[in-house]
């Protein structure tokens, strides 16, 4: 019998061509002992039998056929005409079944739902950002989410990409990672080789309040904390000013809030938590062999990390 979803446990890093980049790597830190929230993944065996169950590859096909790459509005009239052939379309029942009967096996009452590519976060070609993430998703919205994130394949962004890498031709698929949602007071980025001086002896840690997300799509500017990884000592200290943060709602999805004034031109966290953060993300450097870029949450006082990748960029 095929599988169609893996939990994180059952997951290492050799799973990328099933578990795409983000749920290997989820599944390799989990197995690692890292402190990950627990999650599943929707294998892209689960995408590829949908599209080919209901003849949607043939008619994507069809569509991607029809694009002229050097006119953005076709590529994006394509687009949109491909990702509601998905949206339309059913997904078969024993799949939609089987990925609730995991989700209330989480106990989680939001989750995130990440586009994982199978293609992705190899160095020659990172799609890291190309596809799309849903935080605070409940079971309403869940089965949408997914078809959400399998149509993320063909976002104008990810049609152009696939033809600027050549890849039309490259099988690339996707897997989503439903992952139990933390409401994270603070959240950010940790680089484990300085991605501007390229010092392999300092890491930098950057922190905001509120949802990570906030940070990584460039929408609030977070401090920056620079570590002596040899040391573990505190290099250098930016505190930048925050008016805005990203919050949950009851509801499902999220929300923008205003800063209090007084919490506003604060260091978002003290030199104790930033050496603590610090050994957790060296861990990961150590167990991958590899300079890392890591998505790190703190709720209640305890870090969790929610992403790790090689730097692309060094």
């Amino acid at each position: 019998m095929v599988k169609y979803i893996l939990s994180f446990s059952k997951i290492s890093k050799k799973d990328v061509p099933l578990a795409g980049g983000k749920g290997a790597s989820l599944g390799e830190m989990t197995q690692a002992g890292i402190p990950v929230p627990p999650g599943f993944v929707i294998l892209a065996s689960a995408f590829d039998r949908f599209l080919h169950e209901t003849d949607l590859e043939v008619d994507i096909e069809a569509q991607l056929k029809k694009v002229e790459y050097k006119d953005i509005n076709s590529v994006e009239r394509y687009s949109v005409v491909i990702r509601d052939l998905i949206h339309d379309t059913r997904m078969p029942k024993d799949l939609a079944k089987e990925i609730t009967a995991e989700f209330k096996k989480l106990k989680a009452k939001y989750v995130a739902v990440r586009s994982s590519a199978t293609a992705e976060d190899s160095t020659q070609a990172s799609w890291a950002g190309e596809l799309e993430t849903y935080l605070n998703t409940t079971d309403r919205t869940l089965l949408k989410r997914v078809k959400d994130c399998w149509s993320s394949l063909f976002t104008p962004r990810a049609i152009f990409y696939r033809h600027e890498k050549k890849m039309h031709k490259a099988k690339v698929s996707v897997a989503v990672v439903v992952q139990a949602m933390v409401q994270s007071e603070i959240a950010g980025i940790a680089f484990t080789v300085h991605p501007v001086t390229k010092d392999k002896n300092q890491m930098i840690i950057e922190a905001g309040l509120g949802l990570g997300e906030a940070i990584v799509s460039g929408q609030i500017t977070p401090d920056s904390y620079v570590i002596d990884k040899k040391h573990l000592t505190l290099m250098d200290v930016n505190v930048a000013e925050q008016v805005k943060f990203m919050q949950g709602k009851s509801t499902g999805g999220n929300v923008w809030k205003k800063v209090a004034a007084n919490k506003k031109s604060k260091q978002k966290l003290n030199g104790k938590e930033i050496i603590a953060l610090a050994k957790i993300c060296l861990g990961i450097e150590k167990h991958y062999g590899f300079p890392c870029d890591i998505e790190w949450a703190q709720a209640s006082g305890k870090f969790y990390i929610t992403q790790s990748r090689p730097i692309t960029t060094l």
